[in-house]
């Protein structure tokens, strides 16, 4: 963030201490004067965000190998907090351990579907060890310190094995090396203005009853110099056959960018944006 004048922030996050999400909330905010708020759920985030509980909230949205996380663009655009920013974060996945434990002693492995499918091609070497999905990466490390469970690992950030007090068994076990997962800072308050310099945009829509309203749309944005990175479609729950798209798009000028959301409204049945922010930079 660019450091707001030191001022402290409560952030939401999805997970426990030492999540991936405190990780990614920490280098965003740039400041030690944060207060991070554990969640155990995307759902309970927003909840703290709508009651006030959070002044941001911070939410991954897509990884590099496992692709997106579809449920959270409707609960973005169901919600009406706005995209504020984002940050790109490479994931270092590590297997953790009570201290004494040695892999061959390991018998099941807990942590988040994602970072289980991340790890995949790591696990084939230890067939006898039975990988289980659970809520959150580092609740799966705080369960094994608080139950002191032997024979249990978790997959987790070394932050996670540091609050813990757990041992790396194994570090970057990731299949891709190249593995990074993208997050969203969220405003708790829908009228925030666009941060000073955005060069990005998160919006939705869904087409209106015309033909070819899909590629028209697209050329529009291209006519105008919209440089999409990202177009994820979901179906309307209620409308059979009827989705809403999410597009991410950078822009350099911003009266272009305008025009193109004018041009484009009468092939659409429904149009908004989710945040207009200032693209964000990878972590490694």
């Amino acid at each position: 963030m660019e450091n707001q004048n030191q001022k402290s922030y409560r952030i939401a996050i999805q997970g426990g201490y030492g999540a991936f999400h405190e990780i990614a909330a920490r280098h965003y905010f740039e400041t030690d004067q944060i207060e991070i708020i554990p969640r155990k759920t995307f759902k309970d985030l927003f909840k703290s965000l709508k009651v006030r509980q959070a002044d941001f909230g911070i939410m991954a949205i897509e990884n590099s190998v496992a692709g997106s996380i579809l449920p959270n663009y409707t609960l973005i655009m169901e919600s009406g907090k706005k995209i504020v920013g984002e940050i790109f974060l490479r994931i270092r996945q590590n297997l953790v351990a009570l201290p004494g434990q040695k892999i061959n002693e390991i018998k099941e492995v807990y942590s988040h579907p994602m970072a289980i499918l991340q790890c995949q091609a790591f696990f084939e070497e230890y067939p006898h060890i039975r990988l289980v999905e659970s809520l959150d990466t580092a609740l799966s490390a705080r369960e094994i310190r608080e139950k002191n469970q032997k024979g249990v690992g978790a997959i987790a950030s070394s932050l996670a094995a540091r609050k813990y007090d757990l041992n790396i068994l194994a570090e970057s076990i990731e299949t891709n090396k190249m593995n990074y997962t993208r997050f969203l800072i969220l405003s708790d308050n829908g009228d925030l203005k666009a941060p000073p310099g955005s060069n990005k945009t998160s919006l939705f829509f869904s087409l209106s009853h015309k033909i070819g309203s899909l590629s028209k749309i697209l050329s529009i944005l291209s006519y105008h110099e919209m440089n999409l990175t990202k177009i994820q479609s979901m179906p309307i729950v209620g409308k059979g056959w009827e989705y809403h798209f999410y597009v991410d798009m950078i822009f350099e000028d911003k009266k272009l960018y305008n025009q193109a959301l004018k041009a484009i409204r009468p092939f659409t049945g429904e149009l908004g944006i989710l945040g207009e922010y200032v693209m964000g930079r990878k972590i490694l």
